[in-house]
């Protein structure tokens, strides 16, 4: 267990922070993901077939094409597409896109893709009454969202969102090609260093089941919460 002792004779320190980075970028690719997904599960919904094709196209390509080529997408594709926007004014240097930067936003789109399709299943399922009533009370498009269909959304999309968490969880490992250090780049150069690949890809395992299974009792009481009365 020397390998995983803090200081400068073992790796815990560095696997303590790689783990709160994971945790980081997770976060903020699902709060990324939430936000594509409010914007586009409204068009899936739409009766205006150009918006459901943009709709569509967004879910169905992001769904369709490998995680890690969406990554290398955002990373080497955004930093050239910086730099064309900057040569416009002039400035002709070498740009880098931040790897925390690009890492949650490549998986924060993958992660809308799914929740965006979570969220379309979720309002469908909602009783057609509620939608008649909301009329009838003559209730506001946004008080009719926010009191309405949003609670009984969340209601019936948390099962799935948990699924969607552990995608977007699992897929931070990916992040490690641009750099980032989170678990998986740390277990990496670990096992490169003391030349113990087993040992370090073993723990980097149980650190994602770990922070699955702490994940797993939060989304537990939140359902839990929101089905009370049901």
């Amino acid at each position: 267990m020397s390998l995983l002792s803090f200081g400068n004779s073992g790796w815990g320190d560095e696997l303590f922070f790689a783990t709160l980075m994971t945790l980081a970028v997770s976060l903020t690719a699902m709060i990324i993901g939430f936000i594509f997904a409010l914007i586009f599960t409204p068009l899936k919904l739409s009766k205006n077939k150009f918006l459901n094709i943009i709709a569509n196209s967004y879910t169905t390509v992001i769904r369709g094409v490998p995680e890690l080529l969406v990554i290398y997408l955002f990373f080497f594709g955004g930093s050239g597409a910086v730099m064309f926007v900057a040569s416009i004014f002039g400035y002709n240097e070498y740009i880098e896109i931040n790897a925390f930067i690009t890492g949650s936003f490549a998986i924060g789109i993958i992660s809308g893709a799914y929740s965006t399709e979570v969220f379309r299943g979720a309002i469908q399922s909602i009783d057609k009454g509620q939608f008649e009533a909301s009329q009838v009370l003559g209730l506001k498009k946004p008080i009719h969202f926010l009191k309405v269909i949003l609670p009984q959304m969340l209601r019936l999309a948390i099962p799935n969102l948990s699924n969607v968490w552990q995608i977007t969880l699992k897929d931070t490992s990916l992040i490690s090609v641009t750099g980032l250090v989170e678990i998986m780049r740390q277990s990496y150069i670990a096992a490169g260093s003391t030349r113990d690949p087993l040992f370090f890809y073993s723990f980097a395992a149980l650190l994602y089941l770990l922070l699955t299974f702490l994940s797993m009792k939060l989304i537990n009481k939140l359902e839990i919460k929101y089905n009370r009365g049901f």
